[in-house]
């Protein structure tokens, strides 16, 4: 073999090594969720220790770091279960960091000031290019076309209280549609969130602000259920979740129940101390 082939092999070789043996388990990340957040009000919400977070911080950057090694093109080859588990896991994985570099603070919102949103923040790379976290959000998984799944709102976490809960495991493909279904019961079980109340369903404002997921024939990436059209008709699924008296089960199975948005509240999902 020529001297300059085997240098470029040699050059080649750690990335190589390093993305190839992407470990599609997440084990690093769940390590660390399962430490660090916490179950509360019966396992419908969880907070973060972002305190003892902080000092753990080592194995953190290591996980991202290998999030960050993958490229495109690897990425490409990827089922569409591996891609969403990635892309999920790096956007609650981030976000933390994003906290992390900024703790104490009392919302995320507050992280650059009035005038910044933290979220078209470019503060790392991903698949070769700078990324925010709306990028991963807004312009992958929610592109049109590429995943069509309205359960992906129950598994990216703001780091806020309003969000549905950080999950305490990191997704992972073999498990990522059960882990998405438990994900969207947790959250719409959660009556401080989600209930059928004095005649009308009063709802969580991500079913406002992303109303467009839930009215363009959802089905699922696995398109096993019936096209859904209407934010109602997806309701109408789980209204023994949404209201405990049969009157209002009724209401909202037949999709008669009026829509209401609750407050989102913004504040720090962080453990009190």
């Amino acid at each position: 073999m020529k001297p300059r082939v085997l240098l470029l092999l040699t050059l080649l070789l750690p990335l190589t090594a390093l993305t190839a043996d992407f470990d599609h388990a997440h084990r690093a990340f769940s390590a660390l969720l399962q430490k660090h957040v916490v179950s509360q009000d019966g396992g419908h919400a969880t907070r973060v220790d972002y305190a003892s977070l902080q000092r753990d911080r080592a194995p953190l950057a290591g996980y991202l770091r290998s999030l960050s090694a993958v490229t495109q093109a690897e990425f490409d080859g990827w089922s569409k279960e591996r891609q969403m588990a990635f892309l999920i896991n790096a956007y609650n994985g981030f976000t933390l960091e994003l906290v992390l570099q900024n703790y104490p603070v009392k919302s995320i919102k507050d992280i650059g000031g009035p005038f910044s949103n933290p979220w078209k923040r470019a503060f790392f790379r991903l698949l070769g290019r700078e990324f925010s976290l709306d990028g991963i959000e807004h312009d992958t998984l929610r592109k049109p076309g590429a995943y069509a799944e309205v359960r992906v709102h129950y598994a990216l976490n703001c780091a806020s209280i309003g969000c549905p809960a950080l999950r305490e495991e990191a997704y992972t493909a073999d498990k990522l549609a059960t882990q998405l279904e438990e994900q969207a019961v947790r959250f719409l079980s959660d009556r401080s969130r989600n209930r059928y109340a004095d005649g009308r369903l009063e709802v969580a404002a991500i079913f406002k602000w992303f109303a467009d997921d839930w009215t363009s024939g959802y089905r699922g990436f696995d398109g096993r259920t019936a096209p859904i059209n209407s934010r109602e008709a997806y309701f109408a699924r789980y209204a023994p979740l949404l209201a405990r008296d049969p009157v209002g089960r009724e209401q909202v199975a037949a999709g008669r129940a009026e829509l209401t948005f609750l407050d989102y509240d913004w504040a720090l999902n962080a453990v009190s101390r």
